[in-house]
């Protein structure tokens, strides 16, 4: 993650805003069926799994192999600090703007959900901070 936030800093102006929305780390805690907790809510070691079809359309005809790590908030917003930027707001969402999950309903339009969860976990979260100057 220090390498992550030294490039936004890098190429942040004083003063420049950076905008971040991203899922949050216990989505990624759960199994694809949301049966189970299989992954820790910040990991180390590499998460490697197989997919078909991709977040944008599960039907598409590709197979591809992963690579991810699951990162807690507290060690990305402490990245940030570290680098020079401030954190000026950091939002949680109980729901996401893809429905690119495993059931899911649309109780708003554009805004999904885990059925059996409702609006009982995070699903997305912000981070807005500023480059401070020197």
């Amino acid at each position: 993650m220090d390498k992550w936030a030294k490039i936004i800093s890098h190429f942040l102006k004083p003063n420049g805003e950076f905008v971040f929305v991203e899922f949050h780390p216990v989505v990624w805690m759960f199994d694809d069926d949301f049966k189970g907790v299989n992954y820790p809510y910040s990991s180390k070691e590499a998460i490697i799994e197989s997919y078909e079809g991709t977040y944008a359309d599960k039907n598409a005809a590709i197979e591809a192999e992963y690579v991810m790590w699951n990162h807690g908030i507290g060690e990305v917003v402490s990245s940030l600090i570290q680098n020079n930027l401030e954190i000026q707001s950091l939002e949680e969402f109980d729901y996401s703007v893809y429905n690119c999950f495993n059931h899911t309903i649309e109780f708003e339009p554009n805004k999904y959900r885990i059925e059996k969860f409702g609006n009982k976990i995070p699903m997305m979260y912000s981070i807005k901070a500023i480059k401070k100057e020197k």
